[in-house]
């Protein structure tokens, strides 16, 4: 069973993706696009959330970010700033659209710019596979314990 919430956000990302897709596109979404619905507000402020976006990764240019995840980073930000649902749970919901949608590093990316922006205080939530791989490769690196030689 699928989180209606959860839906709710693949559903906005994927139309704020389509949009932005050229300036052509865009310009037809804010004609066609009712100015109560989310996408059209984030349309209405998506040169402020870019500017925040690229504050954070600024050797990295918007046009050269994969654009699955800049929609994932934009609607997640502007929930951020319009919506009252918690920042962790607003990061791992990126993420996890990240997983589904994006590169095989696009979650990591996500991930480290969301919480910079959200999360300044470094109260990070950590991905469920990093922390996995990080345990296993703990484990590989410790030494063997040796006998003890107390009695």
């Amino acid at each position: 069973m699928s989180d209606h919430r959860h839906q709710k956000r693949i559903k906005i990302m994927q139309d704020l993706f389509a949009c932005t897709f050229s300036e052509q596109n865009t310009a037809l979404c804010l004609e066609e696009r009712d100015p109560e619905s989310t996408v059209y507000q984030i349309l209405q402020v998506i040169d402020e959330l870019d500017e925040k976006l690229q504050s954070v990764a600024p050797e990295r240019p918007l046009h050269d970010i994969n654009q699955v995840d800049l929609a994932i980073m934009r609607t997640t930000l502007y929930e951020s700033e319009h919506k009252e649902t918690p920042k962790k749970v607003l990061i791992n919901e990126a993420v996890e659209m990240a997983k589904e949608f994006g590169s095989e590093s696009s979650s990591r990316f996500v991930n480290g710019v969301l919480a910079t922006l959200l999360m300044p205080n470094g109260d990070v939530p950590e991905e469920k596979i990093e922390k996995t791989e990080v345990l296993e490769s703990t484990e590989e690196q410790q030494p063997e314990s040796e006998p003890s030689t107390e009695e």
